[in-house]
């Protein structure tokens, strides 16, 4: 089992969602524990232009949310999450810049 982490205010972004669409996302998360970095697509995806960033995909993508998390050693940090690109490409982009920039507060810390 793979150890899966959500940065506090990705944890609060989670909160934010509809009930339905948390309990997608956390059906994901558990998949992301069970087989780590060999989660295949359609459930997790790389993210084109972000360095070692990935979306973990709920529903196998058919979901409109998404959780943008990187491996920091052993664990899956889980940085961001946000709406898949084609139903909010501005707010996509701008979980995307987020999670990076949580990620490398994490790594520097470290």
């Amino acid at each position: 089992m793979w150890e899966v982490r959500f940065h506090p205010i990705a944890r609060d972004e989670l909160r934010r969602l509809p009930p339905r669409e948390r309990a997608a996302l956390l059906n994901g998360v558990e998949k992301l524990t069970v087989f780590g970095p060999a989660l295949p697509f359609p459930h997790s995806s790389a993210i084109q232009g972000a360095e070692r960033l990935r979306e973990l995909r709920p529903r196998a993508g058919r979901s409109s949310w998404r959780a943008f998390y990187r491996r920091v050693g052993d664990v899956h940090v889980i940085a961001a999450v946000g709406p898949e690109a084609e139903a909010d490409k501005r707010g996509f982009d701008r979980a995307v810049t987020a999670a990076i920039a949580r990620l490398a507060e994490l790594e520097e810390g470290t």
